[in-house]
């Protein structure tokens, strides 16, 4: 018997649109065949639990063929196979499932097919197999039908079926290469080695043995077992391609820490072993594994646009998607890894996630498992979470940030900060458990490195009240604690900006009257300065230094210096105030100045706006200028020196 029929649908630009517009990769066509032939296996020996009918099998497994020679390229398994019902349903009907509504939107989305998102089961993985093939034969049996049949299609708008003699259940596929074109070499996919790395790359945890008969060169050897150079015999013997159990799949007491590093090694291209391995193992509403991994050090390119973060994302042990960056939220962007879950919505090339609840439900819970191990992690081995920090803690701070605080309270105890009493990363919580007694505020001090934050002159006061200050050299922390804004019920406070709030009633009495009485002269100084400062006053932060900078409230100079360095943030520009020490012998000198001699004051203004500038490591408006004022101070100082040496040379 043999027929020729009709697809079922208006097959034939349909099936143009399965071949050309679905897939987008055209190496998948052996992933989809393997898994149809999996979901075979699956159902017959489902049934065959409950069926006394059906022969129990003592092993599945999906053979694969390769015949170069006639350009062929064939895979079979021992499933359920297919009846001639089956055939025509199956095989017949392309999309069976919602077959003209899918038609129709085709229709309405014909200059954009490929964009379509339907969500469905439909039955076009075999059809994958003509980007590849020019023409394709189905051989099946099922246990259900004392016939075998043969289904011929070269994708045109029929097939022909034909009743074969098979003695065996289950399904042989059979697929004729297209010719070889300018953009296209099929003969690729004919070499044993392409063959297995494509089973490597999206079947390698299918639970049946994958298998192919290979021939190999073997070098000959001598009576002695000696390799004879020069002399080879061909050998053939039958590979397992795939490992079929899942790493991740294994309970964690089975699996060894060399057996992860090498995992880690041989999938995700690691030189070392990772920091930090983390099993997970979620059944609820949405199901998954993970195998998650925390490199030992940054990539070189973690931070650069070319960067892709994602994890690779398997269903049923299938490789679906190697960088899902909606697994993974930016800031935790240098965990590599995979998720493996049945419980997806994909698209009909399973080259697209369908609905993306799902995946943000997996995503949402990858991220709590992962800072809850960080979180373990600096628990039991604070020295190891030290080396993650110091790699890895800027996107923390990141993703406080970036979040606009929803993730404060799940980062902020992982971060550590340097300070000026401690050598060692520390905790907020550790400082402010050593907050001395009657401190109100964590303060904290942006530069460069600690040396350069002990050397700011804003510190005089807090040292000398024996506070502990917080360090920051990321250009991130100033904007991450303003987000953060507190911790414990503890405000932060930075030492450059706004009142410290340090000093007693007498003290900041003291400082009140020296401001009503020395308001005249500091009126005089920001009269000099008024394009260059907001105000001048009195300070009541500086001990031994003699002036120094602040900011107003709002943006820092620390701020300032990180948008300055951003494009199209305008002319932002910190608010500047100058303080100065009331008890330094500098003010002393100011005031002698502005008494006898008021018409430089302008030029001692603008120095000391320049010192304080230099002090803060921004730039100066004038150098020139500076340098000038500079020297003429220097020679007025030594003709006043000279003209003393000579008073006191004709005194004696």
């Amino acid at each position: 018997m043999s027929e020729r029929k009709k697809f079922k649908t208006e097959s034939k630009r349909l099936l143009d649109l399965m071949i050309n517009s679905i897939y987008t990769n055209r190496e998948i066509f052996l992933r989809e065949l393997i898994s149809n032939a999996s979901d075979a296996i699956d159902k017959y020996h489902y049934l065959s639990l409950n069926d006394e009918k059906l022969v129990k099998e003592d092993q599945y497994h999906i053979d694969l063929g390769c015949d170069k020679e006639n350009r062929i390229i064939t895979v079979e398994d021992n499933g359920i196979g297919m009846t001639y019902e089956e055939i025509n349903n199956n095989l017949g009907t392309i999309a069976k499932s919602g077959s003209s509504e899918f038609m129709k939107k085709l229709e309405e989305n014909s200059d954009d097919a490929k964009n379509l998102e339907i969500i469905g089961q439909f039955g076009v993985g075999f059809y994958s197999a003509f980007m590849v093939a020019s023409k394709v034969i189905v051989e099946t049996k099922s246990p259900y039908s004392e016939k075998a049949y043969r289904f011929t299609s070269e994708g045109s708008e029929t097939y022909v079926l034909d009743e074969i003699e098979k003695e065996n259940h289950g399904t042989k596929i059979t697929l004729y290469l297209r010719e070889n074109t300018e953009e296209e070499n099929y003969d690729n996919f004919l070499s044993s080695y392409e063959i297995e790395r494509l089973v490597k790359k999206y079947s390698d945890y299918i639970r049946y043995p994958i298998q192919m008969w290979v021939s190999k060169s073997i070098p000959d050897k001598n009576e002695k077992g000696e390799i004879i150079e020069g002399k080879y015999h061909d050998e053939t013997n039958l590979e397992t391609f795939n490992s079929m159990i899942p790493l991740w799949k294994k309970n964690k007491s089975e699996v060894s820490d060399q057996e992860l590093n090498d995992f880690y090694k041989q999938k995700f291209d690691g030189y070392e072993d990772p920091m930090l391995s983390i099993f997970t193992n979620v059944e609820g509403l949405i199901s998954y594994n993970a195998l998650l991994f925390i490199p030992s050090k940054a990539p070189y390119n973690l931070y650069s646009e070319q960067y892709e973060r994602g994890l690779k994302l398997y269903t049923k042990g299938i490789f679906i998607m190697d960088k899902c960056k909606d697994l993974i939220p930016d800031y935790l962007r240098f965990v590599q890894g995979l998720v493996d879950t049945s419980d997806l919505s994909l698209n009909i090339s399973r080259e697209m996630l369908q609905q993306d609840y799902q995946i943000k439900k997996i995503a949402t819970s990858v991220e709590k498992k992962i800072l809850g191990e960080l979180e373990k992690l600096k628990n039991d081995d604070f020295e190891k979470y030290q080396a993650f920090f110091k790699e890895f803690g800027i996107n923390l701070k990141y993703g406080i940030y970036d979040s606009f605080g929803a993730k404060k309270d799940s980062l902020k105890d992982l971060l550590l900060y340097t300070s000026i009493h401690e050598d060692h990363l520390i905790t907020l919580k550790e400082y402010v458990e050593h907050m001395k007694e009657g401190q109100e505020f964590i303060y904290y001090a942006s530069n460069k490195s600690k040396e350069a934050v002990n050397a700011m002159p804003q510190l005089d006061a807090l040292k000398k009240k024996g506070y502990d200050v917080l360090v920051f050299t990321d250009d991130i922390d100033e904007f991450t604690i303003n987000i953060l804004q507190e911790y414990d019920s503890k405000k932060f406070k930075s030492i450059n900006q706004g009142d410290l709030e340090v000093l007693n009633e007498e003290e900041k009495k003291e400082i009140q009257d020296l401001k009503d009485e020395k308001k005249p002269l500091l009126d005089a100084l920001k009269e000099a300065l008024k394009d260059k400062v907001s105000d001048v006053i009195l300070s009541e932060r500086l001990v031994d230094s003699p002036v120094c900078l602040v900011s107003g409230e709002g943006l820092s100079f620390e701020m300032e210096k990180v948008l300055k360095q951003m494009p199209n943030q305008g002319d932002l520009k910190a608010q500047r105030i100058l303080e100065i020490n009331p008890h330094h012998d500098l003010f002393k000198a100011l005031e002698n100045t502005y008494n006898t001699d008021e018409s430089v004051l302008n030029d001692y203004a603008s120095l000391l706006l320049d010192q304080a500038l230099l002090m803060e490591g921004m730039m100066i408006e004038d150098p020139a200028s500076f340098s000038k004022k500079m020297c003429q101070l220097m020679i007025k100082a030594s003709a006043v020196n000279e003209e003393d040496s000579k008073e006191k040379h004709i005194d004696e």
